[in-house]
């Protein structure tokens, strides 16, 4: 992997052994039962205990199998009932949050894509004495809404490495999709990238609808002659920008954020120039261990920081060894 310093307080997480676990998903990807991780080798002696993830998973979206599958590993190796339930709907996560505080978790691991719909109901959490970690997105609000510690990668860095290498290879008119507007780590994306190449656009696109989101990217290609790459911010997403490049008949190039093995595979053939990995299975495996150390012995992994996942380019050079994996489900 190529390894970027973007920020000299970044904190770096420990990886832990693994243990081996059955591959499980999210409603975000093929239907899967909310119930006990199955792992093999030992398990902590700790008590069993309860955690709650609760994301924003929109139905379809393969990275959120990758994030689960992290999170069923650590509750695997340290004696956790994981309840996993997730709903892209901002008013539903808040209810999410509830029914957990509800069902007495011993602790909440949350994203923050919408932190303003969530506030109520994880001060309600905090007040009853639940600790919570904050993942993927919210981490510039994730300490004011009572997380000790948040897990993923920096977006407006992350955009800015995507900007930063565009800008070295000679693009100066990109179009950044975004497929849920008011998404605060989305935003954070496109932002840093126009904050590199000022002359980037914002696309708006419906990303609960793979046919709109095609039918947007092309007319807006057809449209915009001088539109030299275009850049998805998830894996779907992209994979269905390089159709509407082709239907466009567009010159433009194609780069992403996160990744798939459908993704790495087309880094590896030279479709599309480059992503940056957000490595979402540590996210999810590292809230959940997180969660289970300090109920083990009131720990707080991060020091009032953040844990960063990411930015990792991935790009021709390395994708065909992060295909490995992608296989696997943990990239």
């Amino acid at each position: 992997m190529t390894k970027f310093s973007w920020r000299k307080t970044a904190l770096v997480a420990a990886v832990v052994p693994m243990l081996a676990l059955s591959a499980c998903s999210s409603t975000g990807g093929k239907p899967a039962d909310t119930g006990n991780a199955a792992g093999g080798g030992q398990v902590a002696s700790t008590e069993r205990i309860k955690i709650a993830l609760i994301t924003h998973a929109p139905a379809g979206d393969t990275f959120w199998d990758t994030v689960r599958k992290g999170a069923e590993e650590a509750a695997a190796k340290d004696n956790v009932e994981l309840l996993y339930t997730g709903d892209p709907e901002a008013g539903r996560q808040s209810q999410l949050i509830q029914q957990a505080i509800d069902q007495k978790v011993d602790g909440i691991a949350v994203t923050l894509a919408t932190p303003d719909a969530l506030k109520d109901s994880l001060k309600k959490a905090t007040d009853a004495g639940i600790p919570i970690v904050s993942l993927n997105a919210g981490e510039s609000v994730s300490a004011a809404l009572g997380a000790f510690t948040h897990f993923g990668s920096n977006e407006q860095l992350a955009g800015q490495a995507v900007g930063t290498r565009l800008a070295a290879e000679g693009y100066k008119h990109p179009i950044c999709v975004i497929q849920a507007q008011g998404h605060v780590g989305l935003e954070a994306r496109c932002a840093g990238v126009k904050a590199k190449v000022p002359g980037a656009e914002i696309l708006y696109v419906n990303g609960a609808d793979m046919t709109s989101v095609e039918s947007t990217a092309t007319a807006k290609l057809q449209a915009s002659k001088d539109a030299d790459v275009i850049i998805g911010l998830g894996a779907p997403i992209t994979l269905t920008l390089i159709k509407s490049v082709a239907t466009a008949g567009s010159s433009a190039k194609v780069a992403s954020f996160d990744l798939n093995k459908e993704l790495a595979s087309k880094i590896v053939d030279g479709t599309v120039l480059f992503t940056v990995d957000q490595q979402p299975w540590l996210q999810g495996y590292g809230a959940v261990d997180a969660l289970w150390q300090n109920k083990r012995g009131g720990f707080k992994i991060g020091g009032g920081q953040s844990v960063l996942t990411g930015p990792a380019i991935v790009d021709k050079s390395n994708a065909a060894d992060v295909l490995k994996f992608a296989e696997q489900g943990i990239r």
